[in-house]
């Protein structure tokens, strides 16, 4: 059996960045004679001579190791690093005065009666790292453009609200209403970054970790995209996101790494504070989560830097003769660099550099305080910003700087490197003592012993904040800040629409292909077609968007370098630099990261598009719910389409396709405005309406789904006098019963409204019931309504009750009432309440299955024939049939023979 060290081995390969040049002039020889190959003989040449040379070392048993990961030092040597052009002790004192009003804040917020928590340690360990960005790096958008796009790590907050507070962006009281955003408005602050609740501060969610990565790789995309298609110009913008160690294992962290190297998004870096620990311990105790990350990276074809080491360890380095320094600090697992960080001078001159005489050799003049003191180089402002400049420099490939700091550095020793730091939110008195002496602060013992300990702020006038300012005024202005300067759109006018809205005459087309013949009609308008972008997982020809290749076409910074296999065909595959349409492969998180960056535009760039994501809608909210808050939170606009909806529509894909329930999981997001559509009519006045309340006057931050099939159908002309407020509100009448005279009410919505016609003929013929069919364009919506009119009604009991428009609208209708769709029950169910009769619901609940329509439909019983069945059952109910036909219907119908009924459609795929 392998040995635990060969299992997992804690460095894989690496070249000497740092070890001595113990022969300048030989290394120098070797360097020229490249440089001459490249020169004289170009690139390609000496590359063959590289791999040759490689070949021969391993023919000679030369050690030469794989560029996956390099030596555990610092990527920058020390000759190389550029001028730091600060002033270096201002910003101590600067970064000193945050990093203790970040902690006063969170400590103030566990006071007596309140306790709402917080997070201190991991802003502590990355304060440096932002204090660089905000002196020397983040651009503002005072300027007009978008500035930098920056991803704070959402529990470092506290040190961005902290920095804010000195620069007067926020008040005590605000720092004091830290998680209390009800209970301290208009001064309450939001736990971590959440535009939706600081609209005009935060730009970008990101505590849900894992979706700031992603998000920062497809806005940098996102900002390509717009450059190349003269939206924007996007040319100065950079996107940084900064991130944890232990978030880098969702795997949304890493998933898309490579599209950002396959674009040469240059435009784009992370930081990833490596402090080693997770919530609850280190986050690769035996192995080295620094030189695991450089591998991930560097192999998905990124520029790494790491930044490992202060400036103290630069004379050690240069003494490192041998490279046992070097060997060391490679072998030397995580955990124990953790141990390290809370123990002694004394502990790691014994432990680190004891067992082996050369290197306690070189710690002999240091004493143990200085040993202590030998520090991690996320710490180091001129090695980060060394760091930062080389990233926004590097052309060609996205950038990640590694950077190792301490969990809860500066605290004090009951917070610094501890495990369970990440949950520690209050400092003693002690604390506080210590604490302040190690930021140097003027703040009395008396001020620390009575009360909540208090803020620092250096004065308006001192040359700290006059030097925020100015930087800031360098920089072209504060940051984070989310400013909104874009204009409505001129939105078409009813012309538009009037194609879909005649119908399809005899050809039966899915509400799929009617919603793709209107975007078709609304990509012709000149001032609103260029600001579309087309989103699919890899699915276009699925749901019949192929005929926008050779119009559209599909973006590719390289463009298409290749003859296309089926370039002879009208509906071509085509790529191109300025194409509109964005095909990111089979990643629905990706699909949906490019949606949250495009609906977001017209803030975060000034430039509103209009996203349209067409997905199989059981992959949407299912799979990448957690990003649908994220786009809500982001106020982010646009269309969501739920294609081949139903769980009994899309026939022979079976369990894993057949959705039933996505509707319901769209109405928990309050952001979304959901719709089930059944014809294209319907379809027509629901996007007019979308485009109104998202990019008219008085626009809403608020994003459309609406759930379309792939089953055939004859879609209706829009009936005169048309009920539009029905259907924009939720519910209208289709189609009023003819003949028979015993009333009833069928509710249906999206496909299953053909069934309910069937059904009410059947009613009629065959049972003497008069029923009247009501589309239901929008369970939710109705919900939503209903809900906000009973709230209303508890806090104003002496004002006029409001009635739910479900309730209004339906007043009058005689009978019993039925509800069907092709979702499961619970989603017609949410508007029971507020029916005015008696009311039962038909749905698909349970696992989807291969079959044909008929027979899933016959299975789940929400067949014309099932209809039927449930509104005499309702019928006999109240009185108004005998029992005794409910049994002569089930037998009739053959109700409990699924392969009784007809197959219904086939095909569909669109």
């Amino acid at each position: 059996m392998a040995s635990g060290s060969d299992r997992n081995p804690i460095i894989i390969g690496g070249l000497p960045s740092q070890v001595p040049d113990f022969d300048p002039e030989e290394t120098q020889e070797w360097l020229d004679s490249l440089d001459a190959a490249v020169d004289e003989r170009g690139r390609e040449r000496a590359r063959y001579l590289m791999l040759r040379l490689i070949e021969r070392a391993r023919e000679k048993r030369v050690a030469v190791p794989e560029m996956r990961s390099t030596d555990y030092v610092n990527t920058i040597p020390t000759r190389a690093e550029p001028f730091f052009p600060g002033n270096e002790e201002i910003e101590r004192k600067i970064l000193n005065a945050t990093r203790w009003n970040a902690a006063v804040m969170v400590s103030r917020a566990q006071r007596p009666g309140i306790g709402v928590g917080g997070h201190i340690a991991t802003f502590a360990s990355s304060a440096s790292l932002y204090d660089v960005g905000f002196n020397h790096f983040f651009r503002g958008k005072d300027e007009g453009d978008g500035g930098d796009q920056v991803f704070f790590q959402g529990h470092a907050s506290p040190g961005i609200y902290a920095r804010a507070f000195l620069l007067d962006r926020l008040s005590e009281d605000n720092l004091d209403g830290f998680r209390q955003e009800k209970s301290k408005a208009p001064h309450g602050l939001s736990s971590y970054p959440h535009p939706r609740l600081m609209p005009d501060f935060w730009e970008f969610p990101t505590v849900s970790m894992g979706l700031g990565p992603i998000g920062a790789i497809y806005q940098a995309r996102m900002n390509r995209y717009m450059h190349a298609r003269e939206i924007a110009d996007t040319s100065k913008s950079h996107v940084w996101a900064f991130l944890g160690d232990g978030e880098m294992d969702e795997p949304e962290s890493l998933g898309q790494l490579t599209i950002a190297a396959r674009e040469g998004l240059d435009n784009l870096t992370f930081v990833v504070n490596c402090n080693l620990q997770r919530l609850d311990g280190p986050v690769r105790g035996n192995g080295k989560v620094i030189q695991e990350l450089e591998s991930v990276f560097r192999g998905a074809g990124w520029n790494v830097i790491k930044l490992i080491w202060d400036r103290t360890w630069d004379p050690l380095l240069a003494q490192d003769r041998d490279g046992i320094l070097v060997n060391r600090m490679n072998t030397t697992p995580d955990g124990q660099f953790q141990t390290y960080a809370t123990e002694s001078g004394a502990y790691i001159r014994d432990h680190f550099f004891g067992d082996d005489q050369r290197l306690r050799a070189m710690v002999e003049g240091m004493t143990d305080d200085q040993i202590l003191h030998l520090g991690r180089g996320g710490h180091d402002h001129k090695k980060i910003y060394a760091a930062f400049k080389a990233a926004v420099e590097h052309k060609g490939q996205p950038t990640v700087i590694l950077a190792k700091t301490v969990k809860g550095w500066t605290l004090g020793p009951n917070f610094e490197g501890r495990n369970a730091t990440h949950q520690m939110k209050k400092l003693t008195v002690d604390d506080l003592k210590g604490f302040r002496d190690r930021l140097h602060l003027p703040i009395s013992d008396k001020e620390l012993e009575s009360g909540a300990p208090p803020y620092y702020h250096p004065g308006r006038d001192s040359e700290e904040i006059q030097y925020m300012h100015d930087r800031r005024l360098g920089l072209g202005g504060y940051v984070p800040t989310r400013v909104v300067r874009s204009k409505p759109l001129a939105l078409p006018g009813d012309k538009t629409y009037a194609t879909v809205k005649k119908g399809s005459g005899q050809q039966s087309i899915a509400t799929t292909m009617a919603f793709v013949r209107l975007l078709k009609d609304l990509m012709r308008d000149k001032e609103l077609g260029k600001r579309f972008v087309l989103i699919a997982p890899d699915e276009y020809r699925t749901f019949g968007m192929d005929s926008f290749f050779p119009s559209a076409k599909i973006y590719n910074p390289l463009g298409q370098q290749y003859e296309s296999v089926d370039r002879e065909l009208l509906l071509a595959y085509k790529e191109s630099p300025t194409g509109q349409m964005l095909h990111d492969g089979i990643s629905e998180a990706g699909c949906t990261a490019s949606l949250i960056a495009a609906g977001s535009a017209y803030a975060t760039h000034g430039e509103p598009l209009i996203p349209v994501y067409v997905f199989y809608s059981m992959f949407g909210f299912q799979r990448t719910g957690d990003q649908f808050w994220q786009m809500s939170d982001q106020l982010a606009r646009g269309f969501v389409l739920g294609a081949t909806a139903g769980r009994t529509t899309l026939t022979g894909e079976g369990l894993q396709h057949a959705d039933g329930h996505s509707q319901l999981l769209a109405s928990t997001n309050p952001g979304c405005v959901a719709y089930d559509p059944a014809f294209g009519f319907e379809i027509a006045h629901i996007v007019q309406d979308g485009l109104r309340r998202m990019y008219g006057p008085d626009s809403e931050d608020v994003f459309y789904y609406l759930t379309v099939y792939n089953e055939p159908i004859q879609h209706p002309a829009e009936p005169e006098n048309i009920d539009a407020e029905g259907i924009l509100k939720g519910v209208y009448r289709f189609s009023e019963g003819t003949s028979g005279s015993i009333p009833a009410q069928i509710m249906a919505s999206g496909v299953a409204v053909p069934w309910a016609v069937e059904a009410q003929k059947i009613l009629a013929e065959e049972w003497n019931v008069k029923a009247d069919v009501w589309s239901a364009t929008s369970w939710n919506e109705l919900r939503r309504e209903a809900v906000a009119c009973e709230e209303y009604n508890l806090l104003h009991p002496e004002e006029e009750q409001r009635v739910p428009y479900v309730t209004r609208k339906l007043a009058g209708a005689q009978g019993p009432f039925v509800a069907v769709s092709d979702w499961m029950r619970a989603v017609p169910d949410q508007v029971a309440r507020w029916v005015p009769g008696t009311y039962q619901s038909l749905g698909a609940d349970g696992f989807g299955f291969a079959d044909t329509r008929g027979a899933a439909r016959r299975f789940f019983h929400i067949d014309a024939q099932s209809i039927v069945v449930g509104v005499l059952t309702e019928l006999a109910r109240e009185g108004k049939v005998d029992r005794s036909v409910l049994k002569q219907a089930i037998d009739r119908y053959q109700l409990l023979d699924v392969s009784a009924a007809d197959p219904g459609a086939a095909g569909g795929d669109a």
